[in-house]
């Protein structure tokens, strides 16, 4: 369920604390693993005690992924560090609800977003990992240790995302249990008759532009799989505007663009005979819906994000990327870029590409 922007101003507070809150400052990627791994952090919590998760208000787009025993609270990040009023009015209403228990599970933890929301519910207990040294945040992230009752060291700077927050579990629950898949639970998302011919679904927009493979490669993958299949390209509705030179692909009569919304997208994504992606939030969720991917990644996220560790991967993906000696570096490349794009995309190989193809649709 998604709750309401806050609206009361009022400091009350409830006589007894009750309820637990965690906070995420993580995208729409970030949240679809997260959903992933919840339903183990949420046994932290007591019987029939209410839980809420602090999100993006983009990320909370997402909030369809997550059971109904999580109440999903959207904020405006950006409103909060920049907007007194909404700051004010936020931090009174994380005050007036009187969590029992708050958790932060971000590791690259943010101090005027996670801190400052831990600081404004005064919890009797708050609990988090270990951030991420932050060069620019680090004297604040030592002052507010303060902040929490205790704090786990989840490990090395690359692990793998969900493997981080398993761990975390393990410590937050005090037990161990298996690593999960990147899939979700059957019944967690609507099924769906969207297609009546075999199609393909082509994921080539990001919000780092950088990431993006060019519209000659995904021209390649519709002329090598040719009039047997239909293809839908999928954005948000002005990724087109945003990328020009990508319209002439509609031009072809089994080509068409569809902008529908992450949960409306879901039945889709479970039908298609195959989709092919960058490194975006639609590809974890086609991962984690079932659907046949390959997935054109940047060497950014190794060892964090992508391509998933061997404990978590199933067997419906293919991680596509080009080794360098600079992976793992979140994005913050100090190389040149090459017609636009990250050298380690603009190095993905046509033929690699369509042998992965090849192999998921053999599967």
């Amino acid at each position: 369920m998604v709750m309401p922007t806050f609206f009361s101003p009022a400091k009350k507070r409830s006589d007894e604390p009750s309820g637990v809150l965690f906070i995420s400052s993580g995208g729409l990627g970030d949240t679809v693993l997260l959903s992933l791994i919840l339903d183990r952090l949420c046994q932290i919590a007591e019987l029939d005690e209410s839980i809420t998760l602090i999100l993006r208000h983009d990320a909370a787009k997402m909030a369809f992924l997550f059971g109904d025993r999580i109440d999903i609270l959207p904020v405006d990040y950006t409103a909060f560090r920049k907007d007194r009023s909404y700051r004010k009015v936020t931090s009174d209403q994380l005050y007036k609800a009187n969590y029992r228990l708050v958790v932060s599970t971000d590791y690259l933890r943010h101090p005027k977003l996670d801190d400052a929301f831990v600081k404004a519910c005064a919890a009797p207990e708050a609990l988090a990992m270990e951030p991420r040294a932050w060069v620019k945040y680090d004297k604040e992230l030592t002052k507010n240790r303060a902040l929490y009752s205790r704090l786990f060291d989840s490990g090395p700077v690359h692990l793998d995302k969900v493997l981080r927050w398993l761990h975390f579990a393990d410590w937050l629950t005090e037990t161990e249990q298996a690593s999960p898949l990147v899939q979700l639970p059957k019944g967690r998302v609507k099924p769906g008759n969207a297609f009546t011919r075999p199609t393909v679904i082509l994921v080539p927009f990001s919000a780092v532009k950088e990431k993006q493979s060019p519209p000659e490669l995904f021209e390649q993958i519709i002329a090598y799989l040719g009039d047997e299949f239909d293809f839908v390209i999928t954005g948000a509705p002005d990724d087109l505007d945003a990328n020009l030179d990508f319209k002439p692909l509609l031009e072809r009569p089994n080509v068409e663009f569809d902008s529908a919304v992450f949960e409306a997208l879901v039945p889709k994504l479970k039908q298609a005979h195959l989709v092919v992606s960058v490194d975006t939030a639609t590809m974890h969720l086609a991962v984690a819906v079932g659907a046949p991917i390959v997935c054109l990644a940047s060497a950014a996220y190794v060892g964090e994000i992508v391509p998933y560790a061997p404990e978590i991967k199933p067997e419906n993906v293919r991680f596509i990327y080009t080794p360098m000696d600079c992976e793992g570096c979140l994005g913050n490349c100090d190389l040149p870029t090459e017609k636009g794009m990250f050298p380690c995309v603009a190095g993905l190989q046509e033929t690699q590409i369509l042998v992965a193809i090849d192999e998921v649709l053999a599967t």
